[in-house]
């Protein structure tokens, strides 16, 4: 019964002080936040409202990402709090051992993993979605729009009062397959119809060796080193359907399906599903982490010694994430490799960490 106690006790502290972490990177993410809405709206006649709300929209994403190390400092906070009242003594005298305490934090970030995975991610996303459609709607370039479906890629682009309607059957690295464009003029009558097998789209300016032209006066003309001056090119292409928080888990299914039937690389959908899944273990690894090192290091240091330290861990688990991800996306290490090694190195330094901490 006693052990229930200071269970119940433990969780209601940590739930707390995770709470109150939240709370401290919320207000830094928004001062960072505002001022970059603030200095992209600065030519344009809005109210200060406008990016306060935009700020708020995109906030619930930022933290999204940050979590594992709000976890991290959380942990940091919690035992800082617990050595200071000297409660972790009162534990052990109880018979609550220091691996007891840890599993009981274990356990507890990986129900609230769940929770964000579930509910909080797929809040941020449509808010994420929300918020780039009214910046987009605002933005100078805003002059092209691709969308895939079914039928392949379309994309809409407008240069030069000439609107180009394209279809194209697939993406393969920068070469659109089986294109079919449709022109119209600003007053949307038709001007004409190029078809081609093939279109470069490395750069805006697309090229392809052939193509085959349609209009009122003409048919089938045969058009060799067609070139097609646009808006777009394939690294714009690449960011539009690269922005994956906006989309919830299912859209996320989705959107790799449609990748997959169009032969376009589905490599940074598998990754984000693949983070999204491992999120919970993720978090959980992230509190082990933060306990045992709490626990080995000296309980004299004081507190901006370890929120420095917290920092650094945090950089440096950053950058082995990054880096086995970016491997992921460049198809050097399979992607299932890429998200959960870095876990399995800080599942194995916390195990390292927790063969001794019982003597403590």
């Amino acid at each position: 019964m006693i052990f229930k106690v200071y269970q119940n006790y433990i969780s209601k502290q940590f739930l707390l002080t995770f709470i109150k972490t939240v709370f401290i990177f919320f207000t830094l993410a928004f001062i960072l936040n505002i001022f970059e809405e603030i200095n992209f709206f600065k030519d344009l006649d809005v109210s200060i409202g406008l990016p306060i709300f935009l700020t708020l929209l995109n906030i619930p994403s930022i933290l999204f990402e940050i979590f594992p190390f709000i976890f991290l400092i959380t942990t940091q906070f919690f035992f800082i709090k617990l050595i200071e009242q000297n409660e972790n003594i009162s534990f052990k005298n109880f018979g609550l051992t220091n691996s007891k305490i840890i599993k009981l934090l274990a356990i507890l970030s990986f129900i609230v993993g769940v929770i964000i995975v579930t509910i909080f991610y797929n809040l941020s996303s449509n808010l994420k979605h929300s918020y780039l459609n009214i910046k987009n709607s605002y933005a100078k370039d805003n002059k092209y729009l691709a969308v895939i479906t079914e039928n392949g890629i379309w994309i809409k682009d407008a240069k030069d009062g000439i609107t180009s309607i394209i279809n194209a059957e697939d993406l393969k690295g920068n070469i659109l397959n089986n294109v079919d464009i449709v022109q119209f003029d600003k007053d949307f009558n038709f001007i004409q119809n190029i078809s081609a097998d093939k279109i470069n789209i490395e750069n805006k300016i697309w090229k392809s060796n052939k193509a085959l032209l349609n209009n009122e006066q003409k048919t089938n003309q045969r058009i060799n080193n067609f070139q097609l001056s646009t808006n777009i090119n394939f690294q714009d292409i690449n960011s539009l359907f690269s922005n994956l928080t906006s989309l919830s888990i299912f859209e996320l299914n989705d959107l790799k399906n449609k990748y997959n039937d169009i032969n376009y690389s589905s490599i940074e959908v598998d990754s984000a599903i693949q983070k999204i899944f491992s999120f919970p273990f993720y978090l959980m690894l992230m509190t082990i982490l933060s306990s045992t090192i709490m626990m080995n290091i000296k309980q004299n240091k004081t507190k901006i010694f370890h929120l420095i330290f917290g920092i650094l861990i945090s950089v440096i688990i950053y950058y082995l994430s990054f880096f086995f991800e970016e491997l992921g996306k460049n198809e050097q290490v399979p992607i299932i490799v890429s998200i959960w090694v870095p876990l399995l190195m800080i599942g194995i330094v916390s195990m390292v960490n927790l063969v001794r901490i019982n003597e403590k």
